[in-house]
């Protein structure tokens, strides 16, 4: 740990977490905590707050911070510049030309993901607590299509639960995924993930989001449990 790396972060983790590699994309993480925040922990990290970030409350302020030493940490890695990502006027992160990339956080974890773009054109990137099954319920139909919402039937409240928080996950790691390449904003009833065996899952646009990318496209994702934690992945060659 280097003498400006602030106290509510820990090292960074450079774990592959999925069974699959990923030629050239590299993620780093690491633990923060809100309740050790100093007052000067972003000019010492050289980290520059947003307006919004400097308003924001400490949880707010931690996470932005870890996520972007994160980032920082993967670009170094990847590219031997320490590169932080700036914040774009849709509070989605700006890399650096030719980098694609994908920051997430929950609870406590802040995890990066860069690659070049000449391998990897689109990344998103997706942590979330695991859903109690009563919140996964309640959730259910804000998230799932109504085919989705039929592919429960038979499961346990638990696997239902399961089931529910990857299909959120997923479907946000798809958005950041698909957003820099489309320009244009979709929402969780506007794709379906169709199944999600093993480590894997595949998804469906079920809107035209682009002359590309039409109803119908499906993609990959991926998955696994991360630190407790589900974490999701879409990638799109380049």
């Amino acid at each position: 740990m280097t003498s400006n790396h602030p106290a509510c972060c820990s090292p960074f983790d450079a774990t592959w977490p999925f069974p699959e590699a990923l030629p050239g994309v590299v993620m780093h993480s690491c633990r923060f905590d809100p309740a050790l925040l100093a007052a000067d922990d972003f000019p010492r990290s050289a980290i520059a707050a947003p307006a919004n970030i400097q308003r924001s409350v400490a949880k707010r302020q931690a996470e932005f911070l870890a996520g972007r030493l994160c980032a920082r940490s993967a670009l170094l890695a990847l590219t031997g510049r320490a590169d932080v990502p700036a914040l774009g006027e849709d509070r989605a992160p700006v890399w650096p030309a030719g980098i694609s990339g994908s920051i997430s956080h929950s609870h406590g974890l802040a995890t990066a993901l860069v690659a070049s773009n000449t391998q990897w054109r689109g990344l998103g990137l997706d942590l979330e607590e695991r859903m109690s099954a009563e919140r996964a319920l309640r959730l259910a139909k804000e998230i799932l299509t109504p085919a989705e919402l039929q592919r429960l039937d038979g499961l346990t409240p638990e696997q239902k639960a399961e089931r529910i928080t990857l299909a959120f996950s997923i479907k946000e790691s798809l958005f950041k995924a698909l957003y820099p390449l489309v320009r244009k904003r979709f929402y969780f009833h506007d794709a379906e993930m169709l199944d999600c065996d093993g480590a894997r899952a595949r998804l469906r646009l079920l809107i035209d989001l682009s002359g590309e990318w039409k109803a119908g496209s499906e993609l990959d994702g991926w998955h696994c449990l991360f630190q407790d934690r589900v974490l999701s992945l879409v990638a799109i060659q380049a």
